[in-house]
């Protein structure tokens, strides 16, 4: 099934450290009748859960397959240095990498930021997870560079972070298979770009309706003068309208007696 008019379900994929309450929160007010099915993968998966079909659309970390995957790029995340809370490099609020460069840095198989050493000096080996690596940071073996959503979701009582100003970071997306741009895709592409219910941009947009003019008063014609009647006072004849007759003639003159 898929995230189209046929199917009653919308599947979300989203990676670890991502928090897509928001915009679940937002789907369900506005399609109350279209559940909406969270599917956690890990980060290196999600490319694959998408092409697979095994989901509509997900939250993920760039890069994708753009061959295959649409993307629209939804946030910057700052990367940090996750350390025990009475190591040195928590002494500031932000470090810089060489400043780590001689510090053992940890280096997860799942690693999300790309690159293939970090700076630093490496650890005797690759921790299979992130979670793995927390672990190993916790019992001083070494340190760990992570996107800050890493560092709040992996949280330990005994562990801190600390902001690395010119550390690659972390972008992510909301990504589909280009192929099925579903109307299910295009009101959560919707949700995530801000957009209103009665978006104009949205699959249902309210039609326009047309324009009426306001009717006019009808305006009472105006009446011509009769035949023989001018509009306004006539030469030679009686301011009050008459023209003579037996009214005329007791206004003659005086009889003599």
């Amino acid at each position: 099934m898929t995230g189209s008019e046929a199917s009653p379900t919308f599947r979300l994929a989203y990676v670890p450290g991502v928090t897509p309450a928001k915009w679940v929160r937002i789907w369900n007010e506005r399609l109350p009748d279209v559940p909406l099915v969270l599917v956690p993968v890990p980060a290196a998966d999600a490319s694959d859960v998408l092409r697979r079909g095994e989901a509509d659309a997900g939250l993920v970390r760039l890069p994708v397959d753009r061959t295959v995957l649409s993307a629209i790029p939804l946030y910057t995340e700052a990367t940090v240095v996750v350390a025990p809370k009475d190591h040195v490099v928590t002494a500031a609020e932000e470090v810089s990498l060489d400043e780590l460069a001689d510090e053992t840095v940890l280096h997860p198989l799942d690693d999300v930021l790309g690159w293939e050493q970090p700076p630093g000096e490496p650890a005797f080996e690759r921790p299979a997870t992130t979670e793995d690596a927390v672990e190993h940071v916790a019992s001083g073996i070494g340190l760990l560079y992570v996107p800050q959503s890493l560092a709040r979701l992996h949280h330990r009582k005994d562990l801190t972070y600390r902001t690395v100003l010119d550390a690659p970071q972390s972008d992510v997306a909301l990504s589909w298979p280009e192929d099925a741009t579903t109307d299910l895709v295009e009101d959560f592409i919707g949700i995530v770009r801000g957009r209103t219910v009665n978006s104009t941009r949205g699959r249902t947009p309210t039609p326009p309706q047309p324009k009426t003019k306001a009717k006019r008063p009808d305006t009472p014609a105006k009446r011509k003068p009769a035949a023989g009647k001018a509009g306004g006072k006539t030469a030679g004849r009686n301011p009050r309208g008459s023209s003579g007759g037996a009214k005329g003639a007791k206004r003659g003159k005086p009889r003599g007696r």
